[in-house]
């Protein structure tokens, strides 16, 4: 129950974060689309089983949790012996506050770090310690691979199942507001069709 109640708020801004940038980047849209077409069937939905069968989609998440997680400081975690951090002497017993927004847009470790690029995911797996939404090591979050499945398997069905626009010619505004979650300043409004497949699947339901 822990792990569901801390993943709804935190999946849903993470959520209308990718939105954001789909809509904002219709060739990532359409490329995400044009995988979903190609390898799951065009008379069902998006299933748990397909999740291994999309990179890019995967990969499109990973790029949203880079950018703009839903938890940009860490849980605080307390020191259990003194150490050594960056060149800092931590005493034992301190409260450790990670930045991970900063790691994550670090230019040192990533190339055009505030860039939306999904496919930089697509080379290979990224190395852990740069890419760290759920936290590292024995204290990261439990609920990671819950979340990477219901993301993937809302933001599929959203993408398999309509076509997006912007509302208008302008850029969806991507500024961060305020909150534990890192929601967006101006919520996210954009246009949707139904596509065929649903029509098939409803169809489907009524025979």
């Amino acid at each position: 129950m822990v792990m569901i109640l801390a993943g709804t708020d935190t999946s849903a801004v993470t959520m209308e974060w990718a939105m954001s940038f789909l809509v904002n980047h219709p060739k990532v849209l359409m490329k995400a689309r044009a995988e979903l077409d190609t390898h799951v069937a065009q008379d069902r939905l998006i299933d748990e089983h397909d999740l291994n069968k999309l990179p890019y989609l995967q990969a499109i998440i990973s790029e949203t949790l880079r950018l703009c997680l839903a938890a940009p400081m860490l849980l605080p975690h307390m020191s259990s012996d003194a150490c050594t951090i960056g060149g800092y002497s931590v005493p034992r017993n301190t409260l450790l506050l990670v930045n991970a927004w900063a790691i994550q847009r670090d230019p040192k470790a990533w190339d055009d770090p505030t860039s939306f690029k999904p496919g930089r995911f697509e080379v290979g797996e990224v190395e852990g310690h740069k890419l760290m939404p759920f936290g590292l090591g024995r204290r990261a979050c439990p609920g990671a691979g819950l979340a990477q499945c219901v993301m993937g398997l809302a933001l599929g069905s959203l993408i398999q199942c309509f076509e997006w626009e912007r509302v208008g010619q302008d850029l969806v505004n991507m500024s961060e507001g305020n909150g534990g979650t890192m929601p967006k300043a101006e919520p996210l409004e954009a246009m949707c069709k139904a596509r065929d497949v649903i029509k098939k699947v409803f169809s489907a339901k009524d025979a």
